[in-house]
């Protein structure tokens, strides 16, 4: 089975030390042998074998995990032929380089019977050095030495593994963290992007639409020579840029400090059929009963839907009655604004280009949590919106 690129990263990670360790095993060997009985060929095919298996070693991540037994196998004979080549120094080469043996196939392969696999080749081998250069009473006092030297290195090498898996998980973890960090800023971009679109909309757009309203009014009274007339609706204009201004500065403010005033809902609703029924003189009938304390963001959706809905009504239901519920209703909180106009094909929400009212009413019924439905025909429509009021709302 192919090995994955965390554990390839253990595995390199492992080199140093193992490299570190099996450098001092050598040296201690080389110096040892020389200074018991020197033996200068013996020194020289030691070297070059001990080389052979540190290069094993150092390469351990290509071989190791495909040829598992063979790579063993061969580091165990090789481990045999360093320790018999250095008869007076054999204990720090077995010492040394079978415990890390061990170590090393807990870090190639996490299966028992591998790792088993190799702490037998290790035992074989520290029994055929001990019989074929020393005698069976080293072995017995030597055996002691070699055990506790096993658990200490496969202590180390259980520990160092651990660390090392901990480490490239939690750098994974970053990667990972980083890449939804990426995806959060766009998305919020994105987010802000229509918030923009919604707010100027809400403002300006709907601001600017009601004053062509007016101004289409008075031209019309002036024609007719209603003076007095034109003059009141004159004034109202006057009084309706004020707001809109108000509004547009309101809504600077927000994206600048990423909050809204706290609004008293029901007065704020009022307000705003106020100002409609200036503009129009359609008649609206009001049911306002929101009998739970609501949250600032439902507020602020809420009044900018009721407003978008009314702006739509003016501009194209022809209506000459509007009626407007609000309610709480089994934990959730219901806007529901009515009228006896025209209607239209609710199917084309969103699809006509430059009229996105009912569109950002949608968005914002679902930043809330919420949905909204349209019902219209000939005899007039509703517009339906629900918000799950949540603990705290």
């Amino acid at each position: 089975m192919k090995p994955g690129v965390d554990h390839i990263r253990e595995l390199l990670a492992s080199r140093l030390p193992i490299f570190i360790w099996v450098s001092f095993t050598y040296v201690a060997a080389v110096v040892m042998q020389l200074i018991i009985e020197p033996r200068i060929l013996s020194s020289i095919v030691f070297s070059g074998i001990f080389a052979i298996h540190v290069l094993l070693y150092w390469n351990s991540y290509r071989w190791g995990p495909k040829h598992f037994w063979l790579y063993f196998m061969i580091q165990g004979v090789l481990i045999y032929f360093c320790a018999i080549l250095m008869p007076e120094a054999y204990q720090p080469v077995i010492v040394g380089l079978l415990p890390a043996l061990i170590a090393q196939s807990l870090g190639v392969s996490t299966r028992l019977r591998r790792i088993i696999f190799v702490f037998l080749i290790s035992i074989v081998v520290f029994l055929y050095s001990e019989l074929t250069v020393g005698d069976l009473k080293e072995l017995v006092t030597f055996l002691p030495i070699f055990s506790l030297m096993l658990i200490i290195v496969l202590a180390y090498g259980i520990l160092f593994y651990h660390q090392v898996h901990e480490r490239i998980r939690i750098q994974n973890f970053l990667k990972d963290l980083q890449e939804a960090h990426r995806k959060v800023e766009e998305l919020t971009l994105s987010n802000e992007r229509q918030r923009m679109a919604r707010d100027l909309h809400d403002t300006l757009a709907q601001g600017v639409a009601g004053l062509i309203m007016q101004l289409e009014a008075i031209n019309v009274h002036m024609t007719k020579g209603n003076w007095d007339r034109a003059q009141s609706i004159v004034n109202q204009s006057m009084k309706q840029a004020r707001i809109t201004l108000a509004d547009a500065r309101r809504a600077i403010d927000n994206l600048r400090l990423g909050s809204a005033s706290e609004v008293n809902f029901k007065e704020s609703i009022l307000d705003e059929v106020q100002h409609f029924i200036d503009a129009t003189g359609i008649h609206v009938s009001t049911d306002l009963r929101p009998n739970k304390s609501l949250s600032r963001l439902v507020m602020e959706h809420s009044l900018l839907i009721v407003k978008e809905s009314l702006t739509n009504i003016a501009k194209h239901a022809q209506a000459s009655m509007v009626w407007i519920t609000v309610t709480n209703e089994d934990n959730s909180f219901m806007m529901k604004i009515r009228d006896n106009g025209v209607g239209f094909n609710p199917d084309v929400i969103g699809k006509d280009a430059g009229h996105y009212g009912l569109l950002g009413i949608q968005e914002r019924a679902r930043l809330m949590g919420g949905e909204m439905n349209v019902l219209s025909d000939s005899k007039g429509t509703i517009v339906t919106v629900k918000i799950p009021l949540i603990e705290g709302d």
